[in-house]
């Protein structure tokens, strides 16, 4: 199902980077993203509030850092909207 939350580009690079791997730090999304913090932090923020990612910043010993996880429903989410293009690529024309 296309999923206009997943459509965007840079939620949808998100989604694909999340999608092969359990967990990302902030860091590493913004610099695949080649983005500001507040940019990524307005995408993941739309992604949390549809329950797709879960954000966490595990404290410990020095900096804190935060870690994004996509959640059952992102997996689902990402993968129906991936079929949805697929399926749009593959229509006669």
């Amino acid at each position: 199902m296309f999923d206009e939350v997943v459509h965007a580009p840079n939620r949808l690079r998100i989604c694909a980077f999340l999608d092969a791997s359990s967990t990302a730090e902030f860091s590493v999304l913004r610099d695949l993203l080649g983005v500001a913090d507040s940019v990524l932090s307005k995408h993941l923020k739309v992604l949390q509030d549809a329950g797709y990612v879960t954000i966490s910043k595990p404290t410990g010993r020095g900096r804190v850092k935060t870690w994004v996880s996509l959640t059952a429903d992102g997996r689902r989410a990402y993968a129906g909207h991936v079929v949805a293009l697929k399926a749009l690529l593959n229509t006669p024309e």
